[in-house]
């Protein structure tokens, strides 16, 4: 072997060793995952599960070539605004929001960084996107529901408990979601012949004098409108619904597995799963601004029979065959 080549075969054998860990090092991409619930809460460690799976089945396992960090905000708005900031200052990748009450925050602390979201009723109205075709800035998605959805609500409501005249709307008036879920709501509760108060989620010693002052009212019900307090308040609603037997309809599956009910909306868990797409994409290159924001593809209805017959209510049955669950 002549000189020259010698030296270069010896250059490139002690090289590789570096250059195979520098492409180690490379493969693992960090990930930050913001959440308005608690970190003890069920249905958050449900939605990152999900977001978790999702990312697996496209080859991103914590650990190996992925690394992710999580903050909880408990619903706390001063928690999210600093748990947002230390997510940026790790220097991610890509940054997972969960839910309207993480994007803000999250947008707040980057304009540079990606955001992926899921679970947010209205992205354009609230700032976060330009357009759902062309969301223009650092953040994309997946859109909750259209606000026309909140209107099957008190229709069944009206399904279920038909002497209904009186329904207390429990909400977030401090955001957008809330106020366009409410204009939906009361616009078609003349049609179903029923009056709509509101009742704010965000104390929860509001709620339950919210509630208690309500069910001295005849012929009640509630909706339970979509927001983060309202899961992080779930327990404290669905006893007080319980207490005073006032049929309730909620947005969210989670209600009527922890003895709610009835529920109708989006199945959310699966936008999580879907979401992990988004994080792939943008990993691979893609860019927020070129990813539209997408509608839920599956919507679920479930019903709670124990809970129905609890609250003396004879659940018709046409609607128990079009429901995808029946709790018994």
């Amino acid at each position: 072997m002549q000189r020259r080549e010698f030296i270069t075969f010896l250059g490139g054998a002690v090289a590789s060793p570096f250059a195979a860990h520098a492409q180690q090092v490379a493969r693992t991409r960090r990930i930050g995952v913001l959440s308005g619930l608690a970190a003890s809460d069920p249905q958050g460690e449900a939605t990152v599960a999900a977001f978790r799976e999702g990312l697996q089945q496209l080859g991103w396992a914590d650990g190996r070539n992925a690394r992710i960090d999580y903050r909880w905000g408990s619903g706390n708005a001063d928690d999210m605004r600093k748990y947002a900031a230390e997510l940026v200052a790790l220097a991610p990748d890509v940054l997972m929001a969960t839910g309207g009450a993480s994007v803000g925050p999250l947008l707040q602390a980057t304009k540079s960084i990606p955001i992926v979201f899921a679970n947010v009723p209205d992205p354009v109205g609230s700032g976060f996107v330009e357009t759902l075709s062309r969301p223009g800035g650092n953040a994309t998605g997946f859109v909750q529901f259209e606000y026309n959805l909140s209107g099957k609500w008190p229709e069944l409501l009206k399904e279920i408990a038909p002497n209904v005249t009186n329904v207390a709307m429990l909400w977030d008036p401090a955001i957008l979601a809330g106020i366009g879920q409410f204009a939906i709501i009361q616009s078609v509760a003349p049609s179903l012949g029923v009056e709509v108060r509101a009742i704010n989620v965000r104390d929860p010693v509001e709620i339950e004098r919210g509630v208690e002052a309500f069910a001295r009212l005849s012929n009640g019900g509630m909706i339970v409108a979509a927001s983060a307090l309202a899961i992080v308040h779930r327990d404290l609603i669905i006893a007080l619904a319980a207490r005073y037997k006032l049929p309730t309809i909620y947005f969210q599956r989670v209600f009527v597995t922890g003895g709610g009910l009835a529920s109708y909306g989006p199945d959310f868990l699966d936008q999580y799963r879907r979401a992990a797409s988004y994080v792939d994409r943008i990993l691979k290159g893609e860019k927020p601004a070129d990813l539209p924001v997408q509608a839920p593809n599956k919507y679920e209805l479930v019903v709670n029979l124990k809970t129905a017959k609890v609250f003396g209510l004879s659940v018709p049955r046409s609607l128990l065959t079009r429901a995808d669950e029946v709790i018994e």
